[in-house]
């Protein structure tokens, strides 16, 4: 098991971007849903079997997630012609810590 030092960790210094991982981590949909893919890239499809979350939940999540960099998205084309794309958590987890008045937010790097 890794120890913590031996994990890349990036501590956030601007206030909004704290103010939004904060807002994220404390919706429970977006953590089911970094969760799922934490270890392997899915679609919008796999993470709604997977957690039975509804669809609509999932996209708006999904684009949440994505708008403040927390997954990384590939894409591919289908033999369909369809467009498909997998998303994989680009955070292992958030550590926060609120003392003497400042908040302290960590993001440990899914590697």
């Amino acid at each position: 098991m890794q120890t913590l030092q031996q994990q890349q960790v990036i501590k956030i210094e601007e206030v909004e971007r704290k103010d939004k991982l904060l807002e994220i981590v404390s919706d429970k949909y977006c953590r089911i849903i970094l969760e799922s893919i934490m270890n392997m890239p899915k679609s919008v499809i796999e993470i709604m079997a997977e957690t039975k979350i509804p669809m609509s939940t999932t996209y708006r999540r999904i684009q949440s997630l994505h708008d403040n960099k927390l997954v990384a998205t590939s894409g591919m084309i289908t033999s369909e012609g369809k467009r498909l794309f997998l998303y994989k958590s680009k955070i292992k987890g958030i550590q926060s810590r609120f003392s003497d008045g400042k908040t302290e937010v960590k993001l440990i790097i899914n590697n």
